[in-house]
């Protein structure tokens, strides 16, 4: 094997080829490869029935693919049993042990393999210090909260220093404030360790915000794996578009090609709209223009002569920005967020606008 591809497979922790999974007609995974590289904090993201959990299950071996291999550290795992992989994982109801204490439920693991006690205490307590519960090892799991009852189930997959650590939902049951605490100590924990962590979630801000790396997916299948910056920035189909984020989706046609992989297009309106190239266009010229509602500006009148002319149909007060549902003269809606400051504040419903935008800000897709 050449040097390159050697270090290559040197950094991949998790290496998925082909699975497929059916329950009866039912294909829950269709043709999933994929590779999680060393030391990543890696989502898989999408809306419920997607496949994510079965994916990552199938990582832990609680399914059986149908068909494909699985690949830990370089090596096949598909004929050993959970506890025979190198992978911890915690479920989104924790399934913590209401009759033993904390250090007994983080130790759970260690005893069932055999650790000596002064090791197991050891190894226990260094658990408990990397998820700040110093001093609650005598606790019943009864008289913890929420936020520490998740960090228990934290140190208790921890102990057994997984090579890979598997989280199905397991801030799903949080409310707001404490989900987005234990987001951080998630991140702080997987940067601390340089350990992998694979992550199920349905919340697109909980995996834009925590991850290295993201996986999209829809029916059974991935839709696209990219950083969280690619994943919004340049989405792969609608799908993701929608799924991710929020978009204006305009229907539209090429009319040519430009530098910089650029492309003209222009809308069932006549809008002219000018934005990145599909890496692949449709032999109709067909494609849909995404441009988020963010990168869309509204300009009061008279502040600007570019643009479009638009009249504000609503307007919805977001806290700190404002969202604005525009209807240009030409019949297209539009949707922008701005950030809640002057000289937008003053803008009202029946204002006429200008609506502009960057070219680099719009991706036409393959319709």
């Amino acid at each position: 094997m050449p040097r390159e591809d050697r270090e290559a497979a040197a950094s991949v922790a998790v290496s998925i080829r082909k699975i497929g999974k059916r329950f009866g007609s039912v294909a829950a995974l269709d043709d999933v490869s994929l590779d999680i590289r060393r030391g990543e904090f890696f989502s898989l993201l999408g809306p419920s029935g997607c496949g994510k959990t079965t994916l990552l299950r199938a990582i832990g071996g609680f399914e059986a693919p149908t068909e494909g291999d699985i690949l830990i550290e370089g090596r096949s795992v598909l004929h050993l049993a959970p506890y025979e992989r190198p992978t911890n994982m915690i479920f989104q109801h924790l399934a913590l042990f209401p009759h033993l204490g904390v250090r007994e439920n983080v130790g759970f693991g260690l005893r069932m393999k055999g650790a000596g006690r002064g090791e197991a205490m050891r190894r226990v307590e260094e658990a408990l210090r990397l998820v700040r519960l110093e001093g609650y090892g005598d606790r019943r799991v009864d008289q913890l909260s929420g936020g520490q009852r998740q960090r228990v189930a934290m140190a208790r997959a921890l102990v057994n220093d997984p090579a890979v650590l598997l989280l199905d939902e397991p801030l799903g049951a949080l409310d707001l404030q404490l989900r987005l605490q234990m987001q951080e100590e998630l991140r702080r924990l997987q940067r601390q360790l340089g350990a992998t962590f694979v992550f199920v979630t349905h919340d697109q801000g909980e995996a834009m915000a925590m991850s290295d790396r993201i996986a999209v997916m829809s029916a059974g299948r991935l839709q696209q794996v990219g950083t969280p910056a690619e994943i919004y920035e340049r989405p792969a189909n609608r799908f993701v578009a929608t799924f991710v984020g929020h978009a204006n989706l305009i229907e539209a046609r090429l009319t040519g090609r430009m530098q910089d992989g650029l492309a003209e297009a222009e809308a069932a309106s006549s809008l002219a709209i000018t934005g990145h190239a599909p890496p692949t266009p449709s032999t109709d010229g067909k494609v849909l223009a995404v441009l988020r509602y963010e990168k869309l500006r509204v300009r009061p009148p008279g502040a600007s002569e570019g643009g479009i002319a638009a009249t504000i149909q609503e307007k919805t007060y977001m806290g700190s920005s404002l969202r604005f549902t525009c209807r240009a003269a030409d019949g297209v809606t539009l949707t922008a967020d701005t950030p809640n400051g002057e000289p937008e504040r003053e803008l009202a419903e029946g204002d006429t606008v200008r609506l502009e935008w960057s070219p680099a800000d719009v991706v036409l897709l393959s319709s």
